[in-house]
């Protein structure tokens, strides 16, 4: 039959960990993985010429998110190019002010097909 030991008394394995902190030995912690930057992936097919978003994940730099990117989204050779940007570096534009950003695009008429004239002689354009 064992007896337990009282909680109060600290375990010899236990008093030597919590009496040596990394800063004591010089030894610097690694982040932990919840604390990586959240990357963003971008994949471009075989067939297409333009890269899309395919997801998103959390690694410690640009190397191993370009090498978890890999493994996780071009799985079956899908892809021959990967892009990893930091979600932190993405500026966009917000829904609710499109109206107003995208508004002088619209008197700019030399911008839409109907301004322009085909010549008879093209017939592919």
């Amino acid at each position: 039959m064992t007896t337990a030991r009282p909680t109060d008394t600290p375990t010899p394995s236990a008093a030597a960990a919590s009496a040596a902190t990394p800063a004591d030995t010089g030894a610097e912690t690694a982040p932990r993985p919840a604390d990586w930057p959240l990357w963003e992936v971008f994949v471009r097919s075989r067939r297409g010429l333009s890269h899309t978003h395919a997801g998103s994940l959390h690694a410690p730099d640009a190397e191993m998110a370009l090498r978890n990117a890999r493994d996780l989204y071009t799985r079956r050779s899908e892809g021959v190019s990967l892009w990893v940007v930091p979600s932190a570096q993405i500026t966009a534009s917000s829904p609710d002010e499109k109206d107003a950003f995208f508004e002088p695009a619209g008197d700019k008429p030399y911008r839409h097909p109907t301004f322009y004239e085909i010549p008879e002689g093209v017939h592919h354009l």
